[in-house]
Order: structure tokens, then C-alpha cells, then sequence
């Protein structure tokens, strides 16, 4: 069992999200927090980035794939993104926080936090 974690913090992007008429003319920020179970052991014991999870092109990834989306609620984003990062990045089990600092009034941000796991889970 992995128990090594990659995790991104804060990163924000730009989307177009929402139910309301007033959200779906301009995009909107959303910081997410992504945590990513990934055997670090190789990369560590080689110091060799191929062994590495690219915390840098996932990152680049989820920002330009976020600019072209629509979605109506953070659960659909959320779902597509976990989707998104476990069919490009191999990753199977994908912690995802997604923060909406602008969606109610007098409040830092309201969000979600989602957890998803893919294929076979091995437990020795």
C-alpha cells in the first residue's frame, strides 16, 4: 500500500462555474487543494524526475483544462477533475478540496472536499 502524498495547495484557477445567470457571464477563481497518493520511494532513492509525479505539469494541466470548462457546481468540476487526473496522471486515489472564495457574501469561501479512488486498491 502507497502511503506517500503529493499534494498541491492552493492552486487557482480560473473557470466558468455556477447556477446563477450573474456567474455564468465571467469566469470565476477557485483555489483547490490537491492531495495525491504516490509511491515516492523511487524517485526518492534515484533523484530522478521520471520517477517523480510533475507536480508542475499536473499543475499546468489542471489550469488549462479548468479555463475551458462550464459546469453549473462544484461537484461536477470536482468529479471531472479527479476523472481527469486519474486517466492522464495515473493516479488512483485523488483528496480533492475546491474552495469558492466569491460564492457567499461576508464569508471567506465555501467549497467541497472530494475524495475518489480508481481500480484495484492492493492492501498487503
Amino acid at each position: 500500500m502507497t502511503l506517500d502524498q503529493v499534494y498541491i495547495d492552493a492552486l487557482k484557477v480560473e473557470t466558468l462555474i455556477g447556477v446563477y445567470e450573474f456567474e455564468r457571464s465571467e469566469k470565476q477563481t477557485l483555489f483547490l487543494d490537491v492531495g495525491l497518493e504516490f509511491d515516492c520511494a523511487k524517485a526518492g532513492a534515484t533523484d530522478d524526475l521520471n520517477f517523480a509525479l510533475d507536480y508542475d505539469r499536473l499543475s499546468r494541466r489542471i489550469r488549462e483544462w479548468s479555463l475551458v470548462q462550464t459546469f453549473e457546481l462544484l461537484e461536477a468540476y470536482g468529479e471531472s477533475l479527479c476523472t481527469l487526473i486519474h486517466n492522464e496522471f495515473a493516479i488512483n486515489t485523488v483528496n480533492l478540496k475546491i474552495n469558492k472564495p466569491a460564492a457567499v457574501v461576508d464569508c471567506n469561501a465555501v467549497g467541497i472536499v472530494i475524495s475518489r479512488r480508481y481500480g484495484n486498491i492492493n492492501v498487503d
